[in-house]
């Protein structure tokens, strides 16, 4: 989150864009998903910036370089990661708590509903050699005020160790957020609808999930059988008691969407369909097969949301089969669904992915973090659904299938169109960030520095100007308090989603 996320903001506005878009940054479990995290709220410190600590004199640039981080520049190493960057993380603590900033303590009393939880947890879960919270001591698990009491004196300097990191990501966070904000670049995060089992989310908060008397997962989320699928997409999340969560007015969603509403400017919710209705799969399951379909809490979530916290900029992800009463949902709701352009060439059918079909209240991708780069897909996609998508988009090798692609979306009458980074390098399948229900490999990918020049930024900064894209300038205002205003009612705007384009 220091110089070189700047460098990339700069980029951003000399390529003429408004939008940022990202993966949640919240601290990545097993598997290293930022889908499967230990918090919901919490932030990622593999993002903390080692030369913001240098410049803080809570390192030296010696012991930084001391410390190996992988061999490959775009592929991040997880096992390395973990291992190193915590270890020089405790060097940091260690005069950090000689000496501890001025607003740490407002930090950690304002974050403390869920900062408090949250870093019990992960010290519990180091002292219990990572394992997760179902298989700690039953005083634990169930978290008897006893146990819970001795646990807080007995890890109180690993609790602080991890304070001290959500300190400094949220102070790193913030600042990076207030220079892109600056540049007029605003960012959209990503907030999954599931959580981890192995969270604190739910260890803290087991009533609000569908467990046993001996917190086990009852029944967990996934998709069923598909054509792509024969067994289904068994995710393994516990679901959600919507039943308990409208009794106490959706509680811990209300914290959890304005938690995420300061975090970002926009923000993405995925696997939308799921407050319509979800996949419930028996826990002792090895497959999806056997799951049937349960009604979430549609309209009465959101509406309860607005009431709350008032009307908020969303994206919903509607990707999939989207039966009538989910096409309702997002109806009802306003929000803008998305478009991916990958998914419209199945040349059997007509599809509402074809830009031709696009309402104007939507936001198109070339992909997602889910597909294949736009390059790997056209070597790997089937071959008529590739020759469909040459034909209608009119794609050409000399102006790249990549640029061909993004073309279509920014040419589109989507109110927003956003492309992966790798489509906007002309990458192929090993830069593809995720296959879904695999294991292994995934998360990985990373640009590397030479990869963003101004050539680049320039050819974008045309076609933005060529389709219409260029965001629209404030006018000039009298005084600071005036363009304040100005920049507050552009933002507002966001929840209709203007006509903006976003990398």
């Amino acid at each position: 989150m220091g110089k070189e996320a700047r460098r990339f903001v700069d980029f951003l506005e000399k390529g003429g864009q408004t939008y940022w878009q990202i993966l949640p940054i919240c601290p990545t479990s097993y598997g290293d998903s930022p889908y499967q995290s230990f918090s919901s709220f919490a932030g990622n410190p593999y993002f903390i910036d080692l030369e913001l600590l240098c410049k803080d004199k809570l390192l030296t640039k010696k012991e930084c370089e001391s410390y190996k981080w992988g061999k490959k520049p775009q592929y991040v190493d997880y096992g390395i990661m973990y291992v190193n960057r915590y270890a020089l993380l405790r060097k940091a603590y260690e005069r950090f708590s000689k000496k501890t900033p001025a607003d740490y303590e407002a930090f950690c009393s304002k974050e403390a509903e869920w900062l408090d939880e949250y870093t019990l947890f992960m010290a519990l879960k180091d002292a219990n050699g990572g394992v997760a919270w179902s298989e700690w001591d039953d005083a634990l698990k169930f978290r008897k005020p006893e146990a819970m009491e001795e646990a807080k004196e007995k890890y109180a300097d690993d609790i602080a160790f991890y304070k001290m990191l959500q300190y400094l990501f949220f102070k790193q966070w913030t600042a990076l957020k207030a220079y892109a904000n600056e540049k007029g670049i605003r960012i959209i995060g990503d907030v999954p609808i599931y959580v981890a089992m192995d969270s604190a989310d739910v260890w803290a908060n087991p009533t609000q999930f569908y467990l046993d008397k001996d917190l086990n997962p009852i029944e967990v989320a996934g998709c069923p059988p598909d054509a792509f699928s024969a067994d289904g997409q068994l995710w393994g999340n516990p679901l959600f008691r919507w039943d308990v969560m409208k009794k106490d007015s959706y509680s811990w969603w209300t914290k959890r969407i304005s938690a995420m509403a300061k975090l970002y400017d926009i923000v993405r919710i995925d696997h939308f369909r799921g407050f319509d209705s979800f996949y419930a799969i028996p826990a002792k399951d090895d497959t999806a097969k056997n799951g049937v379909w349960k009604d979430g809490p549609g309209m009465d979530l959101f509406n309860v949301l607005e009431k709350k916290l008032g009307k908020l900029p969303i994206i919903v992800e509607d990707l999939g089969f989207l039966t009538p009463s989910v096409k309702k949902l997002l109806k009802d709701s306003g929000f803008p669904g998305m478009k991916v352009i990958q998914f419209a060439f199945d040349s059997r059918e007509d599809s509402d992915y074809l830009p031709h079909n696009y309402p104007q209240h939507c936001v198109v991708y070339t992909g997602t973090h889910d597909n294949d780069t736009v390059m790997g897909w056209m070597k790997t996609a089937p071959k008529d659904c590739v020759r469909f998508a040459k034909d209608y988009l009119n794609l050409t090798k000399e102006e790249g299938y990549n640029w061909g692609m993004m073309r279509a979306a920014w040419s589109s009458v989507a109110d927003m169109a956003i492309v992966p980074m790798q489509d906007l390098l002309g990458l192929d399948s090993k830069a593809r960030i995720n296959i879904p229900s695999t294991t292994g490999g995934n998360w990985q990918w990373r640009a590397t520095p030479e990869q963003i020049d101004n050539k680049l930024a320039k050819k974008l900064h045309k076609c933005m100007q060529m389709y219409a894209r260029l965001r629209e300038e404030p006018e000039e205002a009298s005084d600071k308090s005036d363009a304040k205003e100005t920049a507050d009612a552009s933002t507002s705007k966001t929840a209709g989603c203007e006509k903006k384009a976003a990398k």
